[in-house]
């Protein structure tokens, strides 16, 4: 099973992609951050995300999509801009038929490395160790990216997501192949 982690961002944006099944050493395929400049006006800066969130859907075609649950930050400005571009994740994932995973920051720590109230460091080693890294993703973005898939595989990725994804995608290509 294939998962696109999501840390929503309007500034940065991590993504991360990791493959494997629970029980069984996990992959890193691709790690990244999209970034869009404070200047640009929102829309523009979801668009970019939109454009790259796709582009990233095309080019690894994941199994599940997971995304970080937007939690109550002090800054009302910043919450803003992480629940508008952790909706871009979620409306491609419905679009393309895939499951949806959501996840706090406490349960993808404990995930990752059993302790919900880990820091920074400790999760960024833990994601290392997991995907047999050398060096740790950077920026935290990216980590919390990969943090987020193998939260997903697993904790909410079993067989019957897979077999949903399969069934979804096969249900798509069937009508698109009837509309040409």
């Amino acid at each position: 099973m294939r998962v696109l982690g999501v840390d929503p961002g309007l500034t940065r944006c991590g993504l991360g992609v990791v493959e494997g099944t629970p029980g069984r050493p996990l992959r890193m395929v691709a790690v990244g951050v999209v970034r869009t400049p404070v200047a640009d006006e929102p829309q523009e800066r979801l668009l970019t995300l939109q454009t790259e969130i796709d582009q990233w859907l095309d080019d690894h075609a994941p199994d599940a999509v997971a995304v970080e649950r937007v939690f109550a930050r002090t800054s009302i400005r910043g919450i803003m801009g992480t629940a508008q571009a952790s909706a871009v994740p979620m409306l491609a994932a419905a679009r393309l038929g895939l499951p949806l995973g959501m996840h706090t920051p406490s349960e993808v720590k404990a995930a990752v490395s059993g302790n919900g109230r880990a820091d920074k460091a400790q999760v960024t080693h833990m994601i290392c160790r997991i995907l047999g890294l050398s060096d740790p993703p950077r920026p935290a973005d990216a980590a919390d990216a990969l943090a987020l898939a193998i939260c997903h595989l697993w904790r909410g990725g079993g067989q019957q997501r897979q077999q949903q994804a399969a069934s979804t995608r096969l249900a798509q290509a069937q009508q698109a192949a009837g509309a040409g």
